[in-house]
Order: structure tokens, then sequence, then C-alpha cells
């Protein structure tokens, strides 16, 4: 283990260096820190550091570090699957080439012999943490479409995405593929009895689908963010400065724009606000696409890519409620996340075109 990419590692030293590298710092040194727990991240860990100089160049007071998770059945899952890797990647060589507003990046290190990796952060205090258990209005889901935009149009059809490496998840698909039956048989030891039955059975006929299943082709393809929801958001940030930045790009990927549409109405507005507002905010995304100039690309498309996409909603509930430590929060948040993806799953009739 890179004992110098763990959380515990972090000190005044530490920070200096990794400040002056980048430029924040010049002569001056970080004297004092004080570090403090944030977040809800179930795969990583992150923490605020508060710092005192020993000169004043103008430095921000406070920076926020993320760092692999303490815990070892989430740090085998995030090392295992390159997601740490990813998310280095991303602030490497993708954050500046989109528009989305992501906390900007100090410095991305990544050991590759263990799957460490630390960074470090704008802090974007203060804001309002999006909150996967109590959901958003309709106001807050329409700043989420203008970021999905922000993020799709710039890279919208391009070919040099697939020059990084660390964007190409086939392999991931066909391990969750593999691991599905066992996910799914922990998922109902959870749930059976809490999750209304209708929804277990969407689960059940998704389980027996995703094997025979062919990924779909995309005729358009983009970046993706791949866990796009309410707790990797940060509502009206630097004090309303920044309407709304998102976090944590562990899950970046190639594919087709809609899953983050999909993904973000299924488990972050309530059911019968998403059935009232689904059309409306679709075409809200589709409206913000076209300022980055996509243009081939109707309301007719988008609605089946998202019909193809919305049980990505309910493949996350099942797999990673067996892949992370499970918590209360935790067991809240999967079967909430399965509730909204199984219903849009029954009123999209998304099963039907999977199969």
């Amino acid at each position: 283990m890179s004992a110098d990419l763990e959380a515990g590692a972090v000190d005044a030293a530490w920070l200096t260096k990794r400040l002056r590298g980048a430029g924040v710092l010049r002569e001056a040194s970080v004297v004092d820190v004080t570090a403090t727990p944030v977040g809800v991240g179930m795969l990583g860990d992150s923490i605020r550091f508060e710092m005192r100089y020993d000169r004043d160049e103008g430095a921000p007071g406070s920076f926020v570090g993320k760092f692999a998770s303490a815990d070892p059945t989430s740090r085998q899952t995030g090392a295992g699957f390159g997601l740490y890797e990813r998310e280095v990647g991303f602030y490497r060589h993708i954050a500046d080439s989109v528009a989305i507003r992501s906390p900007g990046c100090i410095t991305a290190e990544h050991d590759p012999a263990d799957g460490t990796f630390a960074l470090l952060l704008e802090d974007l205090t203060p804001s309002r943490p999006g909150n996967q258990l109590t959901g958003c209005d309709i106001a807050d889901a329409e700043r989420a479409m203008e970021q999905a935009a922000a993020l799709h149009g710039p890279r919208w059809n391009d070919a040099t995405l697939r020059d990084h490496a660390f964007l190409n998840v086939s392999g991931a698909r066909d391990f969750v593929i593999s691991v599905f039956p066992d996910c799914l048989a922990e998922f109902h030891r959870r749930y059976d009895g809490i999750l209304e039955p209708e929804y277990m059975a969407v689960c059940d006929r998704y389980g027996a689908l995703i094997a025979s299943a062919k990924a779909p082709e995309p005729g358009n393809f983009t970046l993706t963010h791949g866990d796009f929801r309410l707790d990797n958001m940060l509502f009206d940030a630097r004090d309303g400065e920044v309407p709304l930045a998102v976090l944590d790009w562990q899950s970046p990927a190639i594919g087709l724009g809609a899953v983050d549409v999909a993904y973000f109405m299924g488990l972050a507005i309530s059911i019968e606000d998403r059935r009232r507002h689904e059309r409306h905010l679709l075409e809200y995304y589709l409206d913000h696409l076209r300022s980055y100039g996509v243009q081939d690309y109707d309301y007719e498309d988008l609605y089946r890519d998202y019909r193809l996409t919305l049980l990505s909603g309910v493949s996350t509930a099942v797999f990673a409620s067996a892949s992370t430590k499970r918590t209360e929060r935790g067991d809240a948040m999967f079967l909430a996340m399965a509730r909204g993806g199984c219903a849009q799953a029954i009123d999209c009739d998304a099963l039907a075109l999977m199969a």
C-alpha cells in the first residue's frame, strides 16, 4: 500500500509539497492543518483540510482531499474496478475539455501497484449538498440537466475519447454480468419483505435478461459520468456563485449520454414528479445539448436512448448493495434507487425493449 497516498499521511509538509508543485504556493509553507471528514461516499473517503500558512500569498484557506476508502470491501471494489484510476484520469486528461462544473483539481496521484490514489481539490463550501434520500425539486433537476448537457455536448461523437484506455469499461460489464446472480441473491436476502413485490419482480426479470441482452450499439456517443445522482452534487456552491458542481468522477465512460439523464431522473425526484415532469426535463436537457452544437439528435432519439439506459439504476442498486460496506444509510439509499428505477422501468416498458 502506498502510504503517501493515504489520508493519514497528510500533514503540513504533504500539503506544502503539493501546493508548491501546483503553483498555488511560491515560497509559503503550510504550518498547521485541521482535517474534517466530509461527504457520504461509498467507495472513497473525503477530507476537508483547513490550513494556516507562514505567510500570505493569497492561497485558499482550505482544500478537499479524496482517498481510497478505509473500508476493505469498498476499497477492493474501487481498486478492482479501476474506479480510482478512472477518477484520476478524468482530472488529468478530461476535465478541461468539458463544460460541466466540477471541483478544480490541484493534484491527482495514483499508484497502479495497489490502486491507492489521492486528489487535492477545490473546496466549494459553503454549498447545499444534494441528498439522495430526500430528493430534489424540479428547479434543482433542471440545474442537473444543464450540467449533464455541459458534460455530454462538448465531446459528442468525439472519437478521440477512445484514446483514453481508462474509459474502456467493457470488461467491467462482463464482470457485473458474471456476478449479478450472486448479487441478486444477496439483494433478496436483505430486502425481501421490504421492497415492494412488483419492484422486486423487475429486479428478477432484469437479472434473467442481463446475460443475454446485447449492449446497445449507440448511434451517438459521448463522455458519461456514470453515477450522476444527488449525493454527488453541490448546489449553490461558493455561497451561490456556482449553481451546481458535480463530484465523484470514479465512473466516467464512453456511452449514451441518456444514461446519466435516466439515472438521475429515476433516483433524484419522486416517482410522481418524474411522471409529471419527465418530458419537460428531457426537452430541457435536449435544448441545452443543442447549445453545444448537437443538432442531429431529436426527442425521439433521446427517448429511445433513455428507455435503453434507464435500467442502470436498477442494476446499480442490486450490484452496489452487495459490493460495498453495509450501512443503515446505504440500505435506505439502495432501496430508494430500486424503487425509483423499477417504477421508471415499468412506466417506460424498458424490460420489453431490453428483451
